[in-house]
C-alpha cells in the first residue's frame, strides 16, 4: 500500500517503468552464501565447496559482470522523489539482516563438527566473512538514512564485523574529508593496497573516536558514557560474540574473530579502490573544493551494482548521501573502473598488476599532470620523476 506522500508525488511523475525493481532481491542471495556452501557439501561430500563464498564473489560475480555487461541508465529526474520514497526498496536492504544473523548462527553450528577439516573450516571462515563484508555495505546505504529505525538497523549490521565505529567516522569524517591527504579512507596514487589497510583501519578508529569525543564535548557530555555512539557500537558486537561464545562453547571464538577481520577488510578493500589516487584541490589551507562526481571512481557494471546496492555509483552518492540506492544517478564526467567492484577489489590485492592497470588512468584523469593528484608521499618523488 502507498502512502499519502507517495500517491502523490507518482501522480505528479511521468510513466516510467523500473525495470531492474526485483534484482534488487537478488541481493539477498549474499548472506545465504553459508547455506548454499552447507547445500553443496551435502550433496557432493566435498569440503571445498565451504569456500563457495570466496567463489561466489570474486569468480561468478565478475563472470556475471562480463556477460551481463554495465547500465548506464539513469531515472528520469521527474521520478526520483517518488522513487525514493516506495518502502519496498528499503525492505530489500532490510532483509538482509535477519538472514545475516540466521547465517551466522548456523555457522558458528557448524564450526565445530566432529571431523571437521582444515579446508572446511577455513573455507566457512571465509564464507561467513564475505556476508560480513557485504552487510557493511548493507549497513552503508541503512546508516545514511534520516529514519532513526534505518540507523539503528545499520548499526545491528556491524556488529558482526566489530567495525560499528565505521557509521560515525564514514558519516561525519570520510564525507568530509574525502579526496584529500586528511581522509584515512581515500587511498593515494602510488599506495598498495597492503600499506593502504593498516592506515584506514586504525585511522578510521582514531578518526571516529575523536569525532565521538567532540560531538560528546560540545554536548556537555562525558565522553565515556552510554551516550558515546562508539563505545556502544563495540559494546554490541562484544555483546553478540559473547552470546555466540555461551551458546557454541568458546571454541567458535577463532571462527568470530577471523571472520569479522575478513568482513571489514573487505569493506576497506572497496575504500581502497573508490578513491584511489583522486584529489580535491585545495582553495585554502585546510579547505578544499566541493566534492564533484570526478573525486570518486565508478562503474556501472549490472551484477555488481545489483549486489551492492548501487554502491558503485559512488560519486552521486557523495555528491547525495541521502538519496537511496534505486535513485542514483551516472554521470560522464566521473571516472570509470575498467571492471565492477568484484573483479577490482581481486587487482587491488596484487599491488604491481593493479598500479599497471590504475596508475596511467589516474594520469590520464589528470590530463598528464601528476602533481593535481593524491600522491602517497613515500612514492611522490618517484612519481614525479617517471611522470614529469
Amino acid at each position: 500500500m502507498q502512502t499519502d506522500r507517495e500517491a502523490m508525488t507518482d501522480a505528479d511523475a511521468p510513466e516510467w517503468t523500473d525495470a531492474k525493481k526485483y534484482w534488487w532481491l537478488l541481493g539477498l542471495a549474499v548472506p545465504t552464501l553459508p547455506f548454499q556452501a552447507g547445500g553443496l557439501v551435502a550433496l557432493t561430500g566435498r569440503d571445498v565447496f565451504w569456500w563457495w563464498g570466496p567463489f561466489f564473489a570474486f569468480v561468478l560475480v565478475p563472470l556475471l559482470d562480463a556477460v551481463v555487461g554495465q547500465d548506464a541508465s539513469n531515472p528520469p529526474e521527474a521520478v526520483v522523489k517518488a522513487l525514493g520514497a516506495r518502502r519496498y526498496y528499503r525492505w530489500c536492504t532490510y532483509a538482509y539482516l535477519p538472514i545475516q544473523y540466521a547465517a551466522l548462527v548456523w555457522a558458528c553450528s557448524r564450526w565445530d563438527d566432529p571431523g571437521a577439516s582444515l579446508v572446511a573450516q577455513l573455507g566457512l571462515t571465509a564464507t561467513t566473512g564475505v556476508v560480513a563484508g557485504v552487510a557493511i555495505n548493507t549497513a552503508h546505504e541503512l546508516g545514511h538514512k534520516s529514519e532513526l529505525l534505518e540507523r539503528r538497523l545499520s548499526r545491528i549490521a556491524l556488529a558482526q564485523s566489530c567495525y560499528g565505529h565505521f557509521a560515525v567516522e564514514h558519516n561525519h569524517g570520510h564525507h568530509i574529508r574525502v579526496a584529500t591527504p586528511e581522509d584515512p579512507a581515500s587511498a593515494r596514487l602510488g599506495e598498495g593496497f597492503w600499506r593502504f589497510l593498516p592506515r584506514s583501519v586504525l585511522g578510521g578508529v582514531v578518526s571516529a573516536w575523536k569525532l565521538e569525543a567532540r560531538r560528546l564535548s560540545r554536548r556537555g557530555k562525558r565522553v565515556l558514557s552510554v551516550r558515546n555512539d562508539v563505545l556502544t557500537a563495540w559494546a554490541m558486537s562484544v555483546l553478540l560474540f559473547a552470546a555466540l561464545t555461551l551458546a557454541f562453547g568458546p571454541v567458535v571464538l577463532p571462527f568470530l574473530l577471523v571472520q569479522a577481520v575478513l568482513g571489514f577488510s573487505l569493506l576497506e578493500s572497496v575504500n581502497y579502490l573508490e578513491h584511489y589516487g583522486l584529489l580535491r584541490e585545495e582553495r585554502s589551507p585546510g579547505r578544499y573544493e566541493r566534492v564533484a562526481p570526478r573525486h570518486s571512481w565508478n562503474s556501472n557494471t549490472t551484477t555488481s551494482n545489483v549486489f551492492l546496492y548501487q554502491l558503485q555509483r559512488h560519486s552521486d552518492h557523495h555528491a547525495n548521501p541521502l538519496r537511496r540506492y534505486q535513485t542514483l544517478r551516472h554521470f560522464d564526467e566521473a571516472p570509470q573502473l575498467p571492471g565492477g567492484y568484484a573483479s577490482m577489489i581481486v587487482l587491488a590485492w596484487c599491488t604491481p598488476l593493479w598500479r599497471r592497470v590504475m596508475d596511467p588512468r589516474v594520469l590520464a584523469h589528470y590530463a598528464g599532470d601528476v602533481t593535481r593528484a593524491n600522491l602517497h608521499p613515500p612514492a611522490r618523488a618517484a612519481l614525479v620523476n617517471r611522470y614529469p
